[in-house]
């Protein structure tokens, strides 16, 4: 009798706050990509779906959390974020690129994630 397959977890986006920024940006093994975003932001929208298919075909190379920006305004001023949707991915606890502006799924997998993800 065979055994079926046991389906893969699919890796959702991280939601955190201020408090939980240093511990799940800087104690993490994989490389992290932080989304900031605003509710009334609409380029965010646009962005949205693109973020949780990278952190659902990425999820064994990269760790992907959001943060939305008004209610967190210290990691906001630690990463420099200063408009939404942006992007910051950390590598070895250290910025290696950074994005501000509406982006495409492609271009962020061409620009940001491949040129850092071994």
């Amino acid at each position: 009798m065979m055994i079926p397959k046991l389906l893969k977890i699919m890796s959702t986006v991280l939601e955190i706050t201020d408090p939980q920024f240093d511990k799940e940006v800087f104690n993490t093994d994989k490389p992290v990509l932080v989304y900031f975003w605003a509710s009334w932001c609409g380029p965010c929208q646009l962005v949205s779906p693109s973020i949780k298919a990278i952190a659902q075909t990425y999820s064994d190379r990269l760790k992907v959390v959001k943060l939305e920006v008004d209610p967190n305004p210290e990691a906001r001023s630690k990463c420099k974020v200063e408009g939404v949707p942006a992007l910051r991915l950390f590598k070895n606890n250290e910025i290696v690129a950074i994005h501000e502006g509406a982006i495409t799924k492609q271009k962020l997998i061409e620009d940001i994630l491949e040129p850092h993800l071994s």
